[in-house]
């Protein structure tokens, strides 16, 4: 099994309003003994109560509790892979992300049906979403690259100083979750910063946001999907202002217009001479959008506020158009039309399954070979580049690095 691209990965703090600071804080006890947790944790009970925590949630959850000191450790060591856009995008918008998120609509159409009723969301934005975020809930990913959150809230409040009142308060959240019975602290399992469930919910987000769509008297983002995706929909529509019924934007043709931060009716900006790349006309001309062009030579986009509804979700622009590009994909769009200077197709399902078992026989872990690229994978790409000579060792596991491998290495 690979790991997710995303379980360790910045954008959880950047979406929950941290700067990149935080991730080079490195407090001195980091990696000493736990001293002076047992007094901090005595001292921060009367913090939580006085926020609407009760006395036994508090004792359930806190009272042998230890902190997770490892927390600090993936703060200063997580992966880095330098992608350009292209890359970026076909990793994301992999085959095995389209298969499977199609298989996911089947399973759960009734769930989209009505999350489009209720309110005016995408399904393919929420679908792309979903397999981004968690790989559509693979309960796999949540057995192997999961870990309680509590002793890593715990930690983090006690002892990360940059933003020691940031964790403090989700925290408490968290210990507000099991107070309303939404959660017990065993289940309650997420990434090192604390982000669970299906959509990788911060529990901020799920205390605030999470509704109890599926009706079965609790909010919770792990098991059924419904109250994850409902909840994933209101939290783009109230936070990310997500229009009903409005699509993300489209790939165009600028005709010499640069990206412009002017919001301007598609109509204006088709009498400006933009078009769409498929040639076909603007849905809903009155609809207001800006012009991106995010590589100069590659293709470009009119962004409507669909997209930043996405992008309020994580603040990347290329976050934000790989889902929605996946989106369309999984509801069978067709890739962009203007290829990025320099880029590759993206491998196939196959290409990718044989990328992984030739490294693997060549000594290279790649976590698994079941076609998916997270970061074991990345990194045993970039090992192999490094050995082979292929420059730059960038991680990226695509044609070349293929045709290499069928060569010997």
């Amino acid at each position: 099994m690979t790991t997710r691209d995303s379980l360790i990965d910045r954008r959880r703090l950047l979406r929950s309003g941290l700067g990149a600071s935080v991730l080079l804080a490195m407090p001195g006890t980091a990696f000493a003994a736990a001293a002076g947790f047992d007094q901090w944790r005595d001292g921060f009970r009367a913090k939580a109560i006085a926020k609407g925590v009760s006395d036994a949630t508090y004792a359930r959850v806190m009272g042998r509790i230890e902190p997770d000191m490892s927390v600090f450790t993936k703060m200063q060591k997580q992966p880095e892979f330098h992608e350009q856009l292209w890359q970026y995008i076909n990793r994301r918008a992999s085959d095995w992300r389209i298969a499977a998120g199609k298989e996911a609509l089947r399973k759960n159409e009734a769930v989209f049906d009505r999350i489009e009723r209720d309110f005016g969301v995408e399904r393919g934005t929420l679908l792309a979403l979903w397999g981004v975020e968690s790989a559509y809930g693979d309960p796999i990913v949540q057995q192997n690259h999961m870990r309680p959150v509590f002793p890593s809230l715990a930690a983090l409040a006690w002892n990360e100083p940059r933003r020691r009142a940031y964790w403090e308060t989700e925290l408490i959240n968290a210990l507000k979750i099991v107070d309303k019975g939404w959660g017990t602290p065993e289940e309650m399992r997420g990434s090192w910063a604390g982000a669970m469930g299906h959509t990788q919910w911060m529990p901020e987000v799920w205390l605030n946001v999470g509704i109890d769509y599926d009706r079965d008297g609790r909010v919770s983002p792990f098991g059924k999907p419904d109250d994850a995706l409902g909840s994933s929909a209101r939290f783009l529509v109230n936070r990310g202002k997500y229009p009903r019924g409005e699509h993300w934007g489209y790939e165009v043709r600028a005709n010499g217009a640069g990206s412009s931060d002017a919001k301007r009716s598609f109509a204006s900006w088709a009498a400006a001479g933009v078009t769409r790349a498929d040639g076909q006309p603007f849905p809903q001309p009155n609809a207001t959008a800006t012009l991106w062009t995010p590589v100069s030579g590659g293709p470009s986009f009119l962004l409507g506020q669909g997209f930043y509804a996405v992008r309020s979700y994580n603040p990347s622009m290329n976050y934000a158009l790989a889902i929605c590009h996946l989106g369309d994909r999984i509801l069978g769009g067709a890739p962009f039309i203007q290829p990025f200077p320099g880029s590759e197709r993206a491998l196939t399902l196959a290409e990718v399954q044989e990328v992984q078992t030739r490294l693997t026989r060549a000594g290279f872990d790649t976590g698994g070979t079941d076609g998916r690229v997270g970061n074991d994978t990345m990194k045993a790409v970039r090992d192999f580049q490094t050995k082979a000579g292929l420059l730059p060792a960038d991680g990226y596991g695509g044609l070349k690095v293929l045709a290499r491998l069928r060569q010997g290495g």
